[in-house]
């Protein structure tokens, strides 16, 4: 008894995900391995819909961080543009006269020398001076992170419709059995009333 109760369990442990560890929804073949008795119906169809709310959950934070690295590669884009302008000018280049961004609204001038260093915002209020070369080379790795994360996030996000998809064909396969099963039970129930009438008939039919 033990061993079959702990079964589904290792089943389940042993699930195959995707590469970013998203579990497969189950393909619902014949709704028999999943249900024996009508009884069974209403837990299986609530197991399955938390499933799909699960997919739900991750997809909608799978759009915000699309919505994020949509935002974020275009200015490290930028950036990175301006960095590789800024190593291209030596020593004897005249300054360049430009403005930036204080705020939304608020721009200032600047004059800016041909310069080895250059600042870089980090987040969270942190900005660190680092030599051009090194400032390329860190744009361009979080470039590529961003643009390899965002392929994944796209990736998922069709594996989660795919899942969500198959899910929603489960529920209507159990569904649809369940209403089979009731009207087998209905059928068999009036079956045995005829049969019962018709006793009942021969009994007190009156003799000659």
């Amino acid at each position: 008894m033990s061993a079959k109760g702990k079964e589904p369990a290792a089943q389940k442990d042993a699930a195959p995900t995707n590469p970013r560890g998203i579990p497969y929804a189950p393909f619902v073949d014949k709704v028999e391995d999943y249900v024996t008795t009508r009884d069974d119906v209403q837990s299986t169809l609530r197991s399955f819909q938390e499933m799909i709310s699960k997919y739900q959950f991750m997809e909608l934070n799978l759009q915000r961080r699309i919505a994020g690295l949509k935002d974020k590669m275009p200015d490290i884009e930028k950036t990175l543009e301006t960095v590789n302008f800024l190593k291209t000018r030596t020593g004897e280049s005249d300054p360049i006269e430009t403005t930036f961004e204080l705020n939304d609204t608020l721009y200032a001038k600047a004059s800016i020398p041909p310069t080895d260093e250059v600042y870089l915002w980090l987040g969270a209020n942190v900005m660190l001076a680092y030599p051009i070369e090194e400032a390329q080379a860190l744009l361009t790795s979080k470039l590529s992170a961003a643009k390899q994360s965002y392929s994944n996030c796209e990736e998922d996000l069709d594996f989660l419709r795919e899942q969500i998809t198959t899910m929603e064909v489960a529920i209507a396969r159990v569904y649809n059995w369940d209403v089979v099963q009731k009207r087998k039970e209905k059928a068999e129930e009036e079956g045995e009333g005829k049969g019962k009438g018709k006793g009942t008939g021969d009994v007190d039919q009156p003799n000659g």
